[in-house]
């Protein structure tokens, strides 16, 4: 396997006010598979004392409620997968730097996701899915719905675009598939211009000479992984969204570092984490 990634462990970002199930089992099975460690982690914020009054028990209510979501959730991991091993983290601070500080450390991240729209994102201080997708050092796993593996065979998407951070998504793409045994279907979404006087027949032969080039080398370096690829016309979160529908997860790559806000995700990815339907995983480029 070529994937190289600085961490040992799975990280988790357990939020104690909310069900942290999903995540969780996809964690939990993404250890296993790969004999990784599983870290859980609970961040708890700082109180701001505005108006004088002491906050100190409510801090020490949010550190008993995460150390007990804490200790439920390492529980049920080792009853789904006793082998793993579980290790908890509570600590002081904002979930959004905590956990990009810690995912210099780590393998890859995993969050639950809430499906709030655009707007409600901006405007929710607790919206952890993306400002840590556009700042962490590691791939970001969003999972919001279960996977799907009810149609055969079962398979992986990743958006290819002939960039850097789309060479990243491809490596653990190809690698997720090796580990999991199942296929990868690669798509090249070629967008029309609104206005062009461009034969646009020609534009998808030529992306479909440059995905087919691309992908010769990837099936080298992993013989064993069915492999299909595609140059879909559309808009491109449109079409990696219908091509996943019934995929176990949708791999992209991430432009950019990411702004203070994680405004700056980029518009296909952003899309993907409110339209796709299955886990979502944001690669940086390393």
């Amino acid at each position: 396997m070529t994937f190289t990634a600085a961490g040992r462990e799975i990280l988790v970002g357990i939020d104690p006010a909310r069900d942290w199930h999903l995540p969780l089992a996809w964690a939990a099975d993404e250890s296993h598979r790969r004999r990784l460690g599983l870290r859980l982690v609970v961040a708890v914020p700082a109180q701001h004392d505005t108006q004088h009054v002491d906050a100190t028990p409510h801090t020490v209510a949010q550190h008993r409620a995460g150390a007990e979501a804490l200790e439920a959730a390492a529980a049920w991991v080792r009853g789904r997968h006793p082998e793993v091993e579980v290790a908890t983290s509570l600590l002081d601070g904002p979930p959004v730097p905590v956990l990009t500080r810690l995912s210099g450390q780590a393998r890859m991240i995993v969050l639950g996701s809430r499906h709030l729209s655009r707007t409600e994102e901006f405007l929710s201080a607790g919206s952890l899915v993306a400002p840590v997708s556009a700042q962490a050092r590691c791939p970001v796993v969003v999972v919001g719905d279960a996977e799907h593996v009810t149609q055969k065979p079962v398979y992986l998407v990743v958006g290819v675009d002939g960039s850097e951070c789309s060479k990243a998504a491809l490596a653990l793409a190809f690698d997720e598939a090796e580990v999991r045994g199942v296929a990868l279907r690669a798509l090249w979404v070629w967008q029309p211009p609104a206005v062009s006087f461009k034969d646009g027949t020609t534009r998808v032969q030529t992306h479909r000479s440059l995905l087919a080039e691309t992908m010769a080398g990837w099936s080298q370096k992993y013989p064993d992984v069915p492999l299909t690829h595609e140059v879909p016309i559309g808009h491109p979160v449109e079409e990696l969204a219908r091509a996943a529908e019934h995929a176990l997860a949708v791999i992209v790559g991430r432009r950019g570092r990411g702004g203070y806000t994680g405004m700056r995700l980029g518009s296909v990815v952003h899309g993907l984490l409110h339209r796709a339907h299955c886990p979502v995983i944001t690669v940086p480029v390393r």
